[in-house]
């Protein structure tokens, strides 16, 4: 889209700490290499892609992932049990299939609300859980 969507210092720092305390527990924990398919994303691409004006990857404090093999809800899950966090959410989930949608997790540096949705794509409910096809 030729924008520039470099990150500075602070996103720089929020990004850093995604990395220690979301992705990697959760690399190290499943043992399956992967990448983010969402991380870092500047104000002017967050809007021009329809994401959220509050979002928090536009301060680097959120990825966007789903790891091969590994069903989102067992991720989801885990990660609610396991580790801190800002905001999970299971994003476009559905039980007949495990490797639908991904997984939204967010982390502050204090402060985490540990707050956990469902989104289907309409509407945000609490908690994480899978919905019928």
């Amino acid at each position: 889209m030729g924008i520039d969507n470099s990150p500075n210092d602070t996103e720089i720092e929020s990004l850093r700490v995604v990395c220690e305390n979301i992705l990697e527990p959760v690399r190290a924990n499943f043992k399956v290499p992967f990448s983010p398919s969402s991380g870092f994303r500047c104000k002017e691409l967050n809007e021009a892609i329809g994401g959220s004006p509050t979002s928090q990857h536009s301060l680097g404090q959120a990825a966007d992932f789903e790891i091969f093999g590994v069903s989102n809800l067992e991720i989801a899950l885990w990660i609610k049990y396991n580790l801190d966090f800002d905001q999970l959410i299971l994003e476009y989930y559905y039980n007949d299939d495990p490797s639908s949608g991904w997984v939204h997790a967010s982390i502050l540096t204090h402060g985490n609300r540990k707050e956990c949705f469902t989104f289907d794509g309409k509407i945000y409910w609490g908690g994480i859980e899978g919905k019928g096809s």
